[in-house]
């Protein structure tokens, strides 16, 4: 009976997935040295949506989905665009991302309120 429960309370969590939304800090290395990206997600189902805040301004989080811990999304402007998939657990955010046919990996941390 206990077995059935716990079985019971994990698929209800996959089926609900991870609790992405919030804030989420991400530091990666550019030409110019470290540049910081703020990622403002609101879930809403399985619907992902949002804001990156960058170097460059805010940016509209579009096409983006929720699968259980999985998420992707894509970010764009004028003649920019990078198409993001990572996993969640807990307060890290493990992020990769392609722009065109460069890729590279962005981790995040939730940023506490």
């Amino acid at each position: 009976m206990k077995r059935a429960l716990v079985l019971l309370l994990v698929a209800a969590w996959a089926a609900f997935g991870a609790d992405v939304a919030g804030k989420w800090k991400a530091v990666y290395e550019g030409q110019n040295g470290s540049h910081e990206v703020t990622f403002t997600f609101q879930v809403t189902g399985e619907k992902l949506t949002g804001t990156a805040s960058g170097p460059q301004g805010d940016m509209a989080i579009t096409e983006g989905k929720v699968d259980g811990d999985k998420i992707s999304f894509t970010v764009e402007r004028d003649q920019f665009k990078a198409v993001f998939s990572g996993t969640v657990s807990g307060d890290d955010l493990k992020l990769s991302g392609s722009t065109g046919e460069r890729t590279f990996d962005l981790p995040a941390k939730r940023i506490k309120q």
